[in-house]
């Protein structure tokens, strides 16, 4: 008999398999969980007899993000105690072109412990960049720049603007008032003429690269820790 030629074997297709689910990424959460990777747990021993901590974050831990020192208090308890040191500076900004930079914005100047927020323009804006941080921060809107200059005015608030234009002085070398407002433009076009006109003193962040001008978070940054570092004592 003849052997048998052996049959090479015949390929296999692939079995289909379903796609595998995807973890859901931070920029498909939603945007008001507050988070946190310095979270504690439920509350150990006996509950503290003190009106300003959350039953419900004693028992099931806090994750939000904010100082030990406010660890499972009630948020309207944090916004109360904020309310007592908060510092005589406010910070405004332009939001004709629904800027992403705003949420940054509102996150820094919580940091900073700034008195108000001001939005001007377009009532909308990115809440996703504040972290949640603009639960416990004053923001107040303003339709129009002239609607905003009015209500400086009526607090004798001078207007200082930030913005890198001709006639601008060092934001390094000048005495920025105890009280006032620091104004900020939008990513790009920076402050309108209208704000530039109102402003009472322009300054502008001393820059040694080659970009004409930083990110408008960054800047509002910077300008905040600047009236920081001439106002708050740390010694």
């Amino acid at each position: 008999m003849t052997p048998e030629t052996p049959q090479e074997p015949t390929p296999q297709e692939p079995t289909p398999q379903e796609p595998t689910p995807q973890e859901p990424t931070p920029h498909d959460l939603p945007p008001s969980a507050e988070l946190s990777t310095h979270g504690v747990g439920p509350w150990p021993g006996v509950w503290p007899d003190d009106p300003r901590y959350d039953p419900e974050l004693l028992r099931h831990g806090d994750t939000r993000n904010v100082i030990d020192r406010y660890r499972y208090w009630r948020m309207e308890a944090v916004v109360a105690d904020l309310d007592e040191h908060r510092h005589p500076f406010h910070v405004a900004i332009e939001n004709w072109q629904h800027d992403m930079n705003i949420g940054s914005i509102v996150r820094s100047a919580n940091a900073f412990a700034a008195d108000t927020v001001h939005i001007i323009g377009r009532r909308r804006w990115n809440k996703r960049g504040a972290m949640v941080t603009d639960r416990y921060q004053h923001v107040l809107h303003h339709d129009d720049v002239q609607a905003f200059v009015a209500w400086a005015r009526g607090a004798g608030l001078p207007i200082v603007a930030v913005d890198n234009v001709p006639g601008s002085v060092l934001i390094e070398t000048y005495a920025l008032p105890r009280e006032c407002v620091l104004l900020f433009g939008q990513e790009g076009p920076g402050l309108s003429p209208a704000a530039l006109e109102a402003a009472d003193v322009v300054v502008e962040i001393s820059q040694f690269g080659s970009t004409r001008s930083i990110n408008a978070s960054a800047a509002a940054a910077v300008a905040m820790h600047a009236w920081i570092l001439q106002h708050v004592p740390f010694s």
